[in-house]
């Protein structure tokens, strides 16, 4: 049997990794000029991660205030902590990285807002030695020049800046499995329950 070739430590991996979607709430996707994609790229990578045995954490920023978790997301997801701290690491109560039982030191880190909560967590979980993945495609904000403004500075603070597509085949690694050919099917459906079914007018204020 031919031995496989060393894998980059820089790739994901189905057994080195976790999702994290972050505040993906109605009264917020309702300032959202990318709202469908967002939700649609959140529920791809959230669909990939149960195919494949990915552990998926949620989270809810002042959900008397700002709503419920997107119904397209919620019906996927387990229960969801709420918190009004920004930072998502407190209500998550991770170990670090070096502690963590099952050595998943690696973050994908979706939702919103970029600039606000997503950026805040993940600088947060760096810190406790976590690596942290942000898919650019799958996290906003109100703004487009804060959404920039936030990509670049993750960037510059060590975390990876990706792409939805991305994160999922390399979950997948290798074609020719029952979970590609569903993976495969994830990217190749442009018609998601969250695309272009979404009301253009919302009557929530943030």
């Amino acid at each position: 049997m031919t031995e496989l070739p060393p894998r980059s430590i820089e790739l994901l991996g189905r057994d080195d990794s976790r999702l994290l979607i972050v505040d993906v709430q109605e009264r917020l996707l309702a300032h959202i000029s990318v709202a469908d994609s967002l939700v649609a790229n959140c529920r791809k990578l959230v669909r990939a991660a149960q195919i494949l045995d990915i552990p998926i954490s949620a989270t809810e920023q002042y959900p008397k205030g700002l709503g419920r978790t997107a119904p397209e997301l919620s019906e996927l997801l387990g229960e969801i902590p709420e918190k009004l701290r920004f930072s998502c690491s407190e209500c998550l109560a991770w170990p670090p990285a070096a502690e963590a039982p099952d050595g998943r030191h690696k973050v994908i880190v979706a939702g919103i807002e970029s600039h606000v909560c997503v950026l805040q967590t993940a600088l947060d979980l760096m810190a406790i030695g976590y690596r942290v993945y942000v898919p650019a495609d799958a996290v906003a904000s109100r703004k487009k020049f804060d959404w920039k403004m936030a990509l670049e500075r993750l960037r510059l603070s060590g975390a990876v800046v990706t792409s939805t597509e991305s994160v999922l085949f390399e979950w997948c690694e290798v074609a020719g499995t029952p979970e590609f050919k569903q993976i495969s099917e994830l990217v190749k459906d442009s018609s998601t329950a969250a695309e272009g079914q979404r009301h253009n007018q919302r009557q929530s204020s943030y």
